[in-house]
């Protein structure tokens, strides 16, 4: 039995959760992700390591305001703000440079990572008390995401702090882009 099933709002105990490096399987916009801090390098490391990830690949960043990209070293040229403004809201993940040696756990070298500012208001309201998670898919690399909890369960058993029930899932990874210098948007995914 997992640490803590969480079926209804419960946004209290998933922030603490999570800002005392707490890692979660939650309903994103698009899929679960299995969640923990962007902030915090431990938190990012655990969930390498638990997805039996690349090492070498980034991970997708939720963020709940335009302004949290600042909190991990982006800084966005005009030409990008606008292309971004476009897209966001919504299922669309951006990957922007972020050079700052700060954020190698993130970026894992590639100086690139990718953002997503979600349209989902109640994953907002979270987000913005959480600041940025990094959610990639709640699956090991190589399987199929979870699609419900008794699935991501069995991909992660009681390794991680709690599961929020957002129910059977059956929507695609958000799209992938990358914005060009020219402000041409590159569809990777």
């Amino acid at each position: 039995m997992p640490k803590m099933i969480i079926k209804k709002n419960a946004d209290a105990a998933i922030v603490n959760l999570i800002k005392s490096g707490g890692i979660g399987v939650i309903p994103t916009d698009t899929i679960y992700g299995i969640v923990g801090s962007a902030l915090l390098e431990n938190t990012v490391q655990k969930i390498y390591k638990l997805r039996k990830r690349n090492p070498r690949k980034p991970m997708i960043v939720l963020i709940g305001l335009m302004r949290d990209l600042g909190m991990c070293g982006i800084k966005p040229n005009l030409v990008t703000k606008k292309q971004i403004e476009k897209l966001w809201p919504g299922k669309v993940s951006v990957i922007l440079p972020c050079v700052s040696k700060k954020f190698t756990y993130l970026h894992r070298g590639t100086k690139t990572v990718a953002f997503r500012f979600p349209a989902n208001v109640r994953l907002r309201r979270l987000l913005k008390k959480t600041g940025p998670l990094v959610a990639p898919s709640a699956n090991t690399e190589g399987d199929l995401p979870a699609r419900t909890i008794p699935e991501a369960f069995a991909y992660f058993g009681n390794s991680v702090d709690f599961y929020l029930d957002g129910g059977r899932i059956s929507s695609r990874p958000s799209m992938l882009v990358r914005i060009k210098r020219d402000g041409r948007v590159e569809a990777v995914r």
